[in-house]
């Protein structure tokens, strides 16, 4: 397991401009990107035990992030 927080300037490094135009101009962008970093920070506080939470829980905390990361990551490539 990583501690590592999982920003999505992190994960697509070569898209933040894209990311910041498209977080003005796309209210559906905005609201995937301000909850994406909602549910990784609730991992991230999981996995160094700040709010300790059981397995099953972060496990789904974890898919939502992988689905958002997704979804943002289509319109990324499509914008």
């Amino acid at each position: 397991m990583s501690h590592t927080p999982h920003e999505l300037a992190e994960e697509f490094p070569a898209e933040v401009e894209k990311m910041h135009k498209l977080k003005l101009e796309n209210a559906h962008f905005a609201k995937l990107f301000d909850e994406y970093h909602e549910v990784n920070r609730a991992v991230h506080r999981a996995e160094v035990s700040v709010e300790p939470t059981d397995d099953a829980h972060e496990g789904e905390l974890r898919k939502q992030r992988a689905r958002l990361k997704d979804e943002i990551w289509a319109l990324i490539s499509a914008a």
